[in-house]
């Protein structure tokens, strides 16, 4: 009998022994996961900051840039630094990054129609006549690219823009097309019209008459978000805001230098496109700081151009840093606006808006 309790203990012994050795390879194999988890999240974190800082210094080149432009330049077109992928790239070359790669891209925000001029502010009530025509055959041209847009009347858009941009919201809707809260407030879901400046060119979507096919493009016609910018605004000599809605002509795509051209004319914005691009030994040939240059493109003739809807210079641009570590990637977009600074007397770079993604 007493063999058999021995033995007993033996059996007791063994299991309890294996149940500790289960136990503590459960929990250092968990212990184990937790540290690879915890170096592993450690070393995300650790690029995503360098990843931010390697955009971030893409920013700053480009603010670099752009001060460094205003100072030596009155006017700004594609011919400069700030719009040559070369001469960025040489700038980037010049960062010492130790990791990573990043790539950047400066635009002119003012190459483009601004939305928020299309009304008089900061009175807020009345049509800008230019404005209005500019807009008029901005979007009979986009419109005529695309077979599924032929029901959409531009006057449609323009005046449901204009009932969106003016400050009053009652049943004086502009002409037999606009729209003011109590249409928007009739759709699922309803929604209110903001009586004011457009804030981001998202909103546009939100307009009568703007389908997202419209907005986004569809089949061979881009899309008018491509187009437009809700920036430019300046102040007037009265201390309150004002949009000029002033183009400059010297960085606007085909389908703005097409609207800004009187209308029956708009197979010229080819020739002028191409003129401002014009080079002999890599070299640029044309002076594109005159209001009146494109006067000198063969084939424009007697032909004006509104004085009222261009200029040759702008000091609103969108910046976009691109950084690439890993596999991981971050881009960073900033709108800036160039100012002088009122205590030194320096031009610098105002944020504008700032995302990353």
């Amino acid at each position: 009998m007493p063999a058999i309790i021995i033995g007993n203990n033996r059996g007791i012994a063994l299991l309890v022994t294996l149940t500790i050795i289960t136990v503590l390879i459960v929990v250092t194999l968990e212990m184990s996961r937790k540290m690879r988890s915890a170096v592993f999240s450690a070393a995300a974190t650790r690029d995503r900051m360098t990843l931010l800082h390697l955009a971030s210094s893409g920013i700053n080149a480009a603010k670099a840039m752009l001060v460094k432009d205003k100072n030596n330049s009155n006017s700004d077109s594609l011919q400069e630094d700030w719009a040559n992928p070369d001469k960025i790239s040489e700038v980037l070359r010049d960062i010492p990054f130790e990791d990573g790669n990043v790539t950047l891209s400066i635009s002119d925000e003012l190459g483009k129609i601004q939305v928020n001029a299309l009304v008089k502010f900061p009175e807020g009530r009345a049509f800008n006549a230019p404005q209005m025509f500019l807009w008029s055959r901005f979007l009979r041209l986009l419109l005529s690219q695309e077979e599924s847009f032929e029901d959409i009347e531009p006057i449609t858009i323009v005046d449901s823009m204009k009932d969106w941009l003016d400050s009053g919201d009652d049943e004086a809707i502009t002409g037999l097309n606009g729209a003011e809260s109590s249409y928007y407030q009739d759709l699922d879901p309803p929604y209110s019209c903001r009586n004011g400046p457009f804030t981001h060119i998202g909103e546009l979507a939100l307009v009568r008459g703007v389908i997202p096919e419209l907005f986004q493009g569809a089949g061979g016609a881009p899309g008018i978000s491509r187009f437009i910018t809700v920036f430019g605004m300046t102040k007037s000599d009265s201390n309150t805001f004002t949009y000029e809605g002033k183009i400059n002509i010297n960085t606007a795509e085909l389908p703005v230098l097409a609207a800004i051209l009187p209308s029956g004319n708009e197979e010229l914005a080819q020739a002028i496109y191409e003129y401002r691009q014009e080079t002999s030994d890599s070299e640029y040939i044309h002076d594109l700081s005159s209001l009146t240059w494109y006067k000198n493109v063969p084939g424009i003739g007697n032909i004006e151009i509104d004085p009222n809807l261009i200029k040759t210079s702008s000091d609103f641009f969108l910046i976009e840093s691109v950084a690439t570590l890993n596999e991981m990637k971050m881009k960073i977009t900033e709108v800036v606006k160039r100012k002088k600074n009122t205590k030194n007397g320096k031009w610098e770079c105002r944020v504008l808006r700032w995302e990353t993604e």
